[in-house]
C-alpha cells in the first residue's frame, strides 16, 4: 500500500479530469475516429450540463440524430438520497446512537453479574481487536456504498444474507428496547409525586424503612417489582398473565415518540443530539458527586474496580464482554451502515472510530462508577455484602438509580431529570435501529422513499407492528420473556453475523480493496491514518476472526451447561431452545440467501460461485479512482438545445475541421 501523500496526489490528479494530452477516442454508434486535445475541465463543464464522460463530436452528433431511436427504454431515475446537514450532525448522532440505555443499566449490570472490575479486562480486549476493526468497517462499508445494510452487499452478492441477519437481529433488538423506555416513561411520570413512591418518605414504605434487619428488599426493589413488573403475580416464562395497561400506555407513547423522530429526517434529528449528547454527562457528574458523600460507596467502587481472575476462565464473561461491545457500539444490527450511507463521500471515518468508540466506552466505565457507589451505600444499609444488595437483571438501574435520587436533596426534581435523561437516550439509540429497518426497506423498494405518503404508512405499520409484539412483554411475566430476548438477540447470532461479515470483506471482496476505497474516501487525512490502517487491516485479516472465532467455540460449548436465570428463577429447557432458535434464525440468513445468490448464477458450482463474489457493477459508482478498469458509458442523447462553452483549446486544434472535411 502506497502511503497516503503520494495515493492523495494520484487521487486529484484523477479526480480533477487530467488525460493525456491528446486522445484518440470513438464516437459510438457511427466508427468515427476524434482527437480530442486535453484541458483542465471535465466533459460535464465542458458542455455546461451534467453528461457521461465521453465526448462527442459534431460530426457524430449529426449522424446519432439521423438514427432512429432506441427501443430500449430509459432505467428510471432514482429519488435523491438525503445527506447529512455537515460531519458534526453525523458524529454526533452516532454518539447519541451509542451511548444510550446500556451505557447506564447493562454496563453496570453484567460487571456486577461477573465479578465486578475482571469484566473490564476482556471488555477492553475486545473493543480493540473486535469493537473498532468492526466499527470502522461497517462506517466504511455504509459511507462508500451509500446504500443501508441489505443493498450495499452488492459489493458482494453472496453474502447478501449478512444484511438480512442484521435486519432480524435489529428486529428484536427494537421490540425488547423501546420495552425500557416504557418503564422510563412509567417512571417519569411517577416521579411528579411528592413524596416518591419508592423512598421511605412515602407512607407504605414506612413497614421497610424502620425495620431494617428483618427486610430483604428495599422500597426501589418493592415498587420495581410488584407496581411496575407485576413479577409476583407471574409463575415464570410459561404463565404470562394479564397486559399491564399502565405499561401499555407507555409503551404507546413512546412508539408514537419513535414514529414522529422518524418522520423528521436525518437533518432535523442532528440538531437535537447537541442537547441529548451533552446532558447525560451532567446527570451522571452529579450522581457520582452525591454517591461520593454516601457511606460505604468507597466499598462499591473497590468491588468495581478489583478483579476476580477465577472469573476469566468462564466463557460467560467472554460472551458479554462481546455482546455488550456490539450492544453498545451498535454493531452487527445495521444501524451504522445506515447513518453512514447518509456521509459525503469524503468524511474521515477513521476519526469518527476512534472519538465514537473511545467515548462511548469512557461513557460505561464513567457510569460504572455512579452505579457502585450507590451499591456500596446499599450494601452498607443492608449490612450485607456488595454482591448481594440486589438481583440481577435489568432493573439495576430501575432499583440502584430510584432509591440514590430518593436520598437527593430536592429527590422530585433530580428524578424527574435522571428519567427525562434515560428516556432521551433510548429514543436516540432506538432511532438509529428504526433508521436501519427503514433504510434497508427503502434501498429494497425506492418507490417508497420519494412517496411521502406511502413511506408514512410503511412508517406507521411498522411501529405498530411492534406496539402489538411488545405487548408480551409487558404483562405480568413479561420480564421473563425480556430477558430470554435480551440473552439471545445480541449473543451467537450476532457475533456469527460479524464473523462472516469480516471475512467476507477481507477474503471475498479484498481486504487491500477495501483499504484502498477507505484511502479514496479520506484523502486528506493525516500520515498517522497510514499506521491505523494496517492496525486495522492486521485485525481484519487475522486478530478480529481468530477471536471470534474462539468466542463462538467457549458459547457453544458452555451453552447448556449454564442456567439461564432471572432472579431466583430458572429457564425451562424449552424456553432456552426458543432462545437457540432466535439467534439461530437470524444467522441461518447468510446460508439460505448465500444458496439462493450462488443458484441465480450460470455455470458450473464454482463458476457460479465466483461470479456471486464479484462486486455489481452498479457498485463503483461513488468510486473516482477507478484506475483498474474504465467502464464504458453510453452518451446521453440531449433532444432540447443546450449551451457549449468553447475552451482555448477549441480555437488551437484543427482536427474538427480534418474531421468534417472527411
Amino acid at each position: 500500500m502506497k502511503p497516503l501523500t503520494e495515493q492523495c496526489s494520484e487521487h486529484q490528479k484523477k479526480s480533477a479530469g487530467e488525460m493525456p494530452s491528446e486522445e484518440t477516442r470513438t464516437a459510438p454508434g457511427n466508427g468515427v475516429t476524434v482527437n480530442t486535445a486535453s484541458t483542465r475541465e471535465s466533459p460535464a463543464q465542458q458542455n455546461g450540463i451534467v453528461s457521461s464522460p465521453d465526448v462527442i463530436s459534431p460530426v457524430s452528433q449529426s449522424q446519432t440524430e439521423r438514427q432512429p431511436p432506441s427501443s430500449t427504454p430509459a432505467p428510471p431515475a432514482q429519488p435523491p438520497r438525503e445527506q447529512w446537514g455537515g460531519k458534526y450532525e453525523f458524529l454526533l448522532s452516532c454518539i447519541g446512537y451509542c451511548v444510550g440505555l446500556g451505557n447506564v443499566w447493562r454496563f453496570p449490570y453484567l460487571c456486577y453479574r461477573n465479578g465486578g472490575g475482571v469484566f473490564l479486562i476482556p471488555y477492553f480486549i475486545m473493543l480493540f481487536f473486535t469493537g473498532m476493526p468492526l466499527f470502522l468497517m461497517e462506517l466504511s462499508l455504509g459511507q462508500y456504498g451509500a446504500a443501508g445494510p441489505i443493498t450495499v452487499w452488492k459489493c458482494c452478492p453472496l453474502l447478501k444474507g449478512i444484511g438480512i441477519g442484521m435486519l432480524c437481529v435489529s428486529t428484536l433488538v427494537c421490540l425488547y428496547y423501546n420495552v425500557i423506555i416504557a418503564w422510563t416513561f412509567y417512571y417519569l411520570g411517577s416521579s411528579f409525586q411528592s413524596p416518591l413512591p419508592w423512598s421511605c418518605d412515602a407512607l407504605h414504605n414506612i413497614p421497610f424503612c424502620r425495620n431494617k434487619t428483618n427486610v430483604t428488599q428495599s422500597p426501589s426493589e418493592v415498587f420495581w417489582n410488584e407496581k411496575v413488573l407485576g413479577v409476583v403475580n407471574s409463575e415464570g416464562l410459561h404463565d404470562p398473565g394479564p397486559v399491564r395497561w399502565p405499561l401499555a400506555l407507555c409503551l404507546l407513547a413512546a412508539w408514537v415518540v419513535i414514529f414522529l423522530c422518524m418522520l423528521k429526517g436525518i437533518r432535523s434529528s442532528g440538531k437535537v443530539v447537541y442537547v441529548t449528547a451533552t446532558f447525560p454527562y451532567f446527570v451522571l457528574v452529579v450522581l457520582i458527586i452525591r454517591g461520593a458523600t454516601l457511606e460505604g460507596s468507597l466499598n462499591g467502587v473497590a468491588f468495581y474496580l478489583t478483579p476476580n481472575w477465577i472469573h476469566l476462565a468462564n466463557a460467560q464473561v467472554w460472551n458479554d464482554a462481546a455482546s455488550q461491545i456490539f450492544y453498545s457500539l451498535g454493531i452487527g444490527v445495521g444501524g451504522l451502515l445506515s447513518m453512514a450511507s447518509y456521509n459525503k463521500f469524503d468524511n474521515n471515518v477513521i476519526r469518527d472510530t476512534i472519538v465514537i468508540t473511545i467515548g462511548n466506552c469512557g461513557t460505561s466505565f464513567f457510569a460504572g462508577f455512579a452505579i457502585f457507589s450507590i451499591l456500596g451505600h446499599m450494601a452498607w444499609r443492608k449490612g450485607v455484602p456488595v454482591g448481594e444488595v440486589a438481583d440481577s437483571g435489568p432493573g439495576l438501574a430501575f432499583v440502584a438509580y430510584p432509591e440514590a435520587l430518593a436520598l437527593l436533596p430536592g429527590s422530585v426534581f433530580w428524578s424527574i431529570l435522571f428519567f427525562l435523561m434515560l428516556f432521551m437516550l433510548g429514543v436516540d439509540t432506538l432511532f438509529g435501529n428504526m433508521e436501519g429497518i427503514c433504510t434497508a426497506v427503502l434501498d429494497e423498494f425506492p418507490q417508497l422513499r420519494s412517496n411521502l405518503k406511502l413511506k408514512t404508512l410503511f412508517l406507521a405499520l411498522l411501529c405498530f407492528s411492534f406496539y402489538l409484539m411488545g405487548l408480551l412483554l409487558i404483562t405480568d411475566g413479561g420480564i421473563y420473556w425480556f430477558t430470554l430476548i435480551d440473552s439471545f438477540s445480541t449473543s451467537f447470532g450476532l457475533i456469527i453475523i460479524t464473523l462472516f461479515m469480516c471475512i467476507g470483506i477481507s477474503f471475498f471482496y479484498g481486504v487491500n480493496q477495501f483499504c484502498q476505497d477507505i484511502v479514496d474516501m479520506i484523502c486528506r487525512c493525516p500520515p498517522w491514518c497510514t499506521k491505523l490502517l494496517l492496525y486495522f487491516k492486521a485485525c481484519w485479516v487475522v486478530f478480529t476472526p481468530f477471536l471470534l472465532t474462539f468466542i463462538l467455540t467457549y458459547i457453544f460449548i458452555e451453552m447448556y451447561r449454564t442456567p439461564l436465570r432471572y432472579g431466583t428463577y430458572v429457564y425451562p429447557t424449552w424456553g432456552k431452545a426458543l432462545g437457540v432458535c432466535m439467534g439461530a434464525f437470524c444467522c441461518l440468513q447468510i446460508l439460505i440467501w448465500a444458496i439462493v445468490a450462488v443458484s441465480k448464477q450460470s455455470g458450473t458450482l464454482k463458476d457460479r460461485f465466483q461470479k456471486s463474489i464479484r462486486p455489481l457493477n452498479s457498485w463503483r459508482v461513488n468510486n473516482i479512482n477507478t484506475t483498474s478498469q474504465e467502464q464504458h458509458v453510453e452518451p446521453q442523447q440531449v433532444e432540447g438545445p443546450f449551451t457549449v462553452n468553447l475552451t482555448e483549446a477549441d480555437f488551437n486544434a484543427m482536427n474538427w475541421e480534418a474531421i468534417s472535411e472527411a
